[in-house]
């Protein structure tokens, strides 16, 4: 009857709109209460979700990603990626891609991604007679990259789900998906532009690309101190996060000159608006799973997957299509505390390496965020881009097919996200 009384609420409080973190927090209160349990337990879970070291780099990669949008170092990437891909059918869009590739590692936050570069290209793409729902497409999808690519905060919450999964291993193998993903969607875009008759622009030239290079390095360098520092084991992931947001003072104060109090001011509202709102959605859905956990809920799941089938590939393939399924109506950040503790047992069960099993995790729910109802990266690209669901929905199939490919292809090939990995180790 408790799980009735904890899914049967959370269940109920979504359906009437409810923020997912109260829906969270409220159904483990009521569970609470039912099993006769005193509330501050609900509250001591909540807490003890935000107390650890790792968490410290969320807010902080966030605040990187909010001074480097604010502040024009993103707006060189973008160049630089102009001059090396524009000249290719349908060029602009095969820019918003490589664009969402190169500055993944940094904005680390997918909405973050979609509605910066969102912003600068789907006007530039609409006004040179690109169609909005193919500009929208394209950078909705583009940004399941920035999920994957270190230093992706939603890798750092899923080690913390976890128990402590090596950071430094999942932004290592996060890598080769991301780039696989991104070259998908490049050849979606390319043949959806051949046959749209898109234009192409003019090829920049090799010195353009050189002086746009020379320009971005600083920018690429930020990728370099953050991941080479926590894969050599210079720096944790925290001190990484420290680090890039000096890294980007210092950009901005000294190599660009963009800084100023007004855009440090706004960086920082923006910053701890998201920062706060991470926060209490993984604090409510720490004391969610803690309940779960006490119910029993991953060794009653892990129970009957086992009756379905003891094949690892069928047991592989039910994951996804449950984790497809919850990203319909789950944010990323609740669905990777929540699932994480009930089917990582599940993965690790049938000889699936946590790494691996991390990657799939994350894809999966990155490609729920275009999926409708609750599809967040959906319904900022339709703004941005002014367009409807429905007219995007009817032309996003080719886009949401390549990202399922992919994330097929990681699923049952594990040396696409665990080969850099071994290689380090």
């Amino acid at each position: 009857m408790e799980l009735y009384v904890l899914f049967g609420i959370f269940v109920l409080l979504m359906l009437i709109g409810m923020p997912i973190a109260f829906c969270l927090a409220i159904s483990s209160l009521c569970t609470a209460l039912y099993m006769g349990m005193p509330a501050l337990i609900v509250f001591q879970q909540i807490n003890a979700g935000f107390n650890s070291m790792a968490m410290i780099a969320i807010p902080l990669f966030i605040f990187a990603g909010e001074l480097m949008m604010r502040g024009g170092i993103a707006d060189r990437m973008i160049a630089f990626a102009n001059s090396l891909v524009g000249h290719v059918r349908g060029g602009l869009g095969q820019v918003n891609i490589t664009s969402s590739l190169l500055m993944s590692g940094i904005s680390g936050s997918p909405v973050a991604d979609a509605s910066a570069i969102g912003g600068i290209m789907v006007p530039q793409m609409t006004k040179r007679g690109y169609k909005s729902t193919y500009a929208v497409n394209i950078t909705i999808t583009s940004a399941i990259v920035t999920l994957v690519m270190p230093p992706s905060p939603n890798l750092i919450m899923y080690s913390i789900a976890g128990g402590g999964i090596s950071i430094v291993d999942l932004f290592t193998a996060g890598i080769l998906p991301g780039v696989l993903l991104a070259f998908a969607l490049m050849a979606v875009a390319y043949i959806e532009a051949v046959r749209k008759g898109y234009p192409s622009e003019r090829f920049a030239g090799f010195v353009a690309i050189g002086r746009y290079f020379v320009a971005a390095i600083p920018a690429f360098f930020l990728i370099g101190v953050i991941f080479g520092g926590v894969r050599f084991g210079i720096f944790t992931a925290a001190e990484s996060a420290c680090m890039a947001v000096l890294y980007v003072f210092a950009l901005m104060a000294i190599v660009y000159r963009t800084g100023s109090i007004h855009l440090l001011s706004q960086s920082v509202i923006s910053a701890t608006r998201t920062t706060a709102m991470v926060l209490l959605i993984i604090g409510a859905a720490a004391s969610f799973g803690w309940f779960m956990a006490f119910l029993q809920v991953p060794s009653k799941v892990i129970a009957l997957i086992s009756s379905l089938s003891s094949d690892p590939n069928i047991v592989l393939l039910l994951i996804l299509l449950i984790l497809l399924a919850l990203g319909t109506f789950m944010d990323l950040a609740p669905m990777i505390i929540i699932t994480t503790p009930i089917f990582l047992p599940i993965a690790m069960a049938f000889n699936i390496d946590p790494v691996h099993f991390g990657v799939i995790l994350i894809l999966a729910g990155g490609i729920g965020l275009c999926t409708p109802p609750v599809g967040t990266l959906l319904f900022v690209g339709c703004a941005v881009g002014k367009v409807k669901v429905g007219d995007l929905l009817r032309t996003l199939w080719p886009y949401y097919l390549a990202c399922l490919a992919t994330l097929l292809i990681v699923a049952y090939i594990p040396s696409v996200s665990l080969w850099l990995p071994s290689l380090f180790s």
